[in-house]
């Protein structure tokens, strides 16, 4: 179950000019023994911890194309990601409307107000009404912020800088001279209708439903949640209490699920199975999941379970080890369409085609070309209603496979490497930029592999932390990020790679530290751009 004892560098890398075991004699009719099932898997070295992550990218691409997108309404879209570009519905504004508080005018001025019966509505126009009657020139209304402008007027006037001294007429302040067009925003000065908002992979925060509404939308097509297993393997682990007589407390069960879930993922469970073979793979065979992830089991030891239960599965092994500490023996599988037991596919372990990669019937079924009220500008796109959530859905066996080690660090570093960049591709984000930051002290580095180190920011510098073993949780649990140390180390204020936590990034909508040092980079950049007909409020 640990990734420390060092079987898995001893499985791959078979020494040198070793000669071949001499074959056991046997007595007559005596049975044939027959080796632990991950014994006869081939040798290879660990993947480079960069190789692993691009495997990892690629391995669902052909499962994200083929995936329905899933119409949601605004109130429920919050957190989803688009699957489509958000294209305006109408121009923004919609028509011509006042952007202050004030009096709507027409050519110049002074300007006559409405008096006698023409004075009857004191409020003047205010938002929300229907179009008004032209304005004529030389006259002045009242107007309210976001009203519609009446035909004929040429700029509006702020309450404050006019002078209304009772004798029906308006005068604009000399310090304040009228500005042909002012304080008025013009139909589609924001956008016009048919203008992409905002492409495809964008994450639904609260300010991209209020661009959606505004520009028309009840609903918006998402990218459906990919469905996520977890098993977590392990006699050992206990659930609650204190450990005790060589148990100790379950670390992974309730980390990896929240987990998931703040990369994009629906969890459907998190279950705990003993060290035995058949129960691991009854669990993984039986999945419905889109995705499972496996805590502990995928070393070499004797109950090291998930190697077989890939094999008997008929499997093929994407990354099977990754030169990086911690967390060397994770890896990444993709799981036959079928998940029956076949003689003939434990021969071929690793070199199957995988039969998932080809259109099926669920993939061909809502392929059907029809407009979606969601996304009128692209009518092939398919309309899924069916809730994620539903559990009436059909099941469908487990496309991938994402072995975990069972330290709880080492689990932490499988995630950064395997699970987020294939939730990635299948939730539709687009690949983060990890952000360069000066270490603010010598890192010690492996001779060969990449080491993932839980760092926090002090005046811009990326300070490791102290705690990073691949047992402890106490150096992550208040880390900004996880810096990418090269082989050999680096020295002090060596720029290296910074993984953002998904907390602290896209799941809060707040910069990541990539953002945060472009901002810093360009922060004397171009202002916010404001309209010379409209003047800061």
């Amino acid at each position: 179950m640990s990734e420390g004892t060092g079987a898995k560098g001893t499985r791959s890398r078979a020494p040198a000019h070793q000669a071949p075991a001499p074959h056991p004699k046997r007595t007559p009719g005596a049975p044939t023994p027959h080796p632990h099932p991950s014994m006869n898997a081939s040798h290879r070295s660990p993947t480079s911890w960069p190789d692993a992550r691009a495997i990892a990218a690629r391995a669902a691409v052909k499962e994200a194309a083929h995936a329905a997108p899933v119409m949601r309404p605004l109130s429920d879209a919050l957190g989803q990601v688009l699957a489509a570009p958000l294209a305006a519905l109408t121009d923004l504004p919609p028509f011509d409307t006042s952007a202050m508080d004030g009096w709507a005018l027409s050519g110049p001025g002074p300007w006559r107000l409405p008096t006698g019966s023409e004075d009857q509505d004191h409020q003047g126009i205010l938002a929300g009404h229907g179009e008004t009657a032209p304005l004529p020139d030389g006259h002045a209304v009242r107007i309210a912020t976001g009203a519609r402008v009446p035909p004929g007027a040429t700029a509006v006037l702020r309450s404050e800088y006019g002078t209304d001294a009772g004798d029906g007429w308006l005068h604009a302040s000399p310090a304040h001279p009228v500005v042909l067009g002012q304080d008025i925003r013009t139909r589609g000065q924001e956008c016009r209708s048919g203008d992409q908002l905002l492409p495809a992979g964008t994450l639904v925060t609260p300010a991209v439903l209020g661009l959606a509404a505004a520009a028309g939308y009840d609903e918006l097509p998402t990218v459906r949640r990919p469905r996520v297993e977890v098993l977590v393997l392990g006699d050992e682990l206990l659930t609650e209490g204190l450990p005790h007589d060589g148990r100790i407390r379950d670390a992974l069960g309730p980390m990896v699920g929240p987990w998931l879930r703040a990369l994009g993922a629906e969890v459907l469970g998190t279950r705990r199975l003993a060290d035995e073979a058949d129960a691991v793979y009854a669990a993984v065979a039986e999945s419905s999941a889109d995705v499972v992830v496996t805590t502990g089991g995928t070393a070499a030891g004797p109950v090291d379970h998930v190697h077989p239960t890939l094999r008997r599965l008929g499997a093929e092994l994407l990354v099977d080890g990754v030169a990086v500490r911690p967390g060397h023996p994770m890896l990444l599988a993709r799981l036959a369409r079928a998940n029956r037991e076949d003689p003939a596919s434990r021969e071929n372990f690793g070199n199957r085609e995988d039969p998932a990669s080809r259109e099926s019937p669920g993939n061909r079924e809502n392929s059907g070309n029809r407009a979606t009220p969601g996304n009128p500008g692209n009518p092939e796109t398919p309309k899924n209603t069916d809730s994620l959530e539903n559990p009436q859905r059909p099941s469908r066996h487990a496309r991938h496979l994402v072995g975990l080690p069972g330290n709880p660090l080492a689990a932490v570093s499988g995630l950064l490497t395997l699970a987020e960049p294939l939730l990635r591709t299948l939730t539709g984000r687009p690949a983060p930029d990890p952000g360069p930051a000066p270490l603010a002290e010598a890192v010690q580095g492996h001779p060969r592999d990449t080491r993932l180190v839980p760092v926090t920011f002090r005046q811009d510098a990326a300070v490791p932390l102290r705690f990073n073993g691949p047992a402890m949780l106490r150096g992550i649990a208040v880390a900004d990020g996880l810096a990418v140390i090269p082989p050999g180390g680096a020295k002090r204020g060596t720029e290296v790679d910074v993984l953002d936590l998904p907390w602290s990034a896209s799941a809060t909508g707040q910069p990541s530290h990539a953002d945060q040092a472009r901002q810093r980079t360009d922060r004397a950049t171009d202002g916010e751009d404001i309209s010379p007909q409209e003047g800061p409020a």
